[in-house]
């Protein structure tokens, strides 16, 4: 996938050396999907794909599934996330990267873990928190000053994905192909899946206002968006909480 993951978990009754076992057993499901999605490498299912060596019926069912949910995100989305008018073939990395988080995230929860955060490249899932009584705080990046924070969501049982132009430049394209004209710099979608929120932010970003407004009719999900004319546009629920001003930590 090209990217890197981190992976934070609490355990009340295993020792130390068993939690790693479980944490490292866990992680090996991001090999495997790099294995199959990633659109870097030449010799995996999604690159042949890509190539027309091989068709979508041929494809095992793991690839059918995350298809079909593509399909259901674009058709959520009013079809601004579309990964199938990515240059070059069909790229389904928008929803992948974070599915694949949600995948590490749930077998720790299967395997007993009283606390998880996993982090995909910023993008971020999440239960429990850093201890009883507290959920995850997950700093938002200004992205007018990427070293600063514009403040804080918190997250008990769910997801954040950001999307923008502000690091990569100009990497989402819209559904014609191009790449995206909607003036959106930033976009963050907090909701129950990591996969669906990447998707949704990525849609956000080649959508704009427009893509939110499909979005505001969910309320599984809530979602900030900021252009580069510097309007923040939010669909009501969106938890951002400013950051105390004597307090004002710097991204690191």
């Amino acid at each position: 996938m090209g990217t890197a993951f981190t992976v934070d978990a609490m355990f009340s009754d295993r020792s130390a050396e068993d939690g790693l076992h479980d944490v490292v057993a866990a992680c090996q499901v991001l090999h495997e999907v790099d294995q199959v999605f990633s659109t870097w490498r030449p010799d995996t299912l999604i690159s042949r794909l890509r190539r027309g060596e091989l068709a979508e019926e041929d494809l095992p069912r793991q690839v059918e599934q995350v298809l079909a949910s593509c399909i259901h995100a674009r058709e959520l989305s009013g079809g601004w996330f579309d990964p199938w008018a990515a240059p070059g073939g069909v790229d389904p990395t928008g929803y992948v990267k974070g599915w694949a988080g949600q995948l590490v995230l749930d077998s720790l929860r299967a395997c007993g873990a009283q606390a998880v955060l996993v982090n995909a490249a910023g993008d971020v899932a999440g239960f429990g928190g850093p201890e009883p009584g507290r959920s995850w705080l997950l700093g938002l990046t200004n992205p007018f000053a990427p070293t600063e924070l514009l403040g804080s969501v918190p997250v008990e049982d769910g997801a954040l994905a950001v999307s923008g132009t502000y690091e990569r430049g100009d990497h989402v394209f819209d559904p014609s192909g191009r790449p995206a004209t909607a003036g959106v710099i930033s976009a963050a979608v907090l909701g129950p899946d990591l996969g669906m929120a990447d998707a949704f932010a990525t849609a956000l970003v080649a959508g704009g206002q427009e893509a939110l407004d499909y979005l505001a009719g969910d309320p599984t999900h809530q979602a900030l968006v900021i252009f580069r004319d510097r309007r923040q546009v939010s669909t009501g629920a969106f938890p951002l909480r400013a950051l105390p001003a004597a307090r004002r930590p710097q991204a690191s």
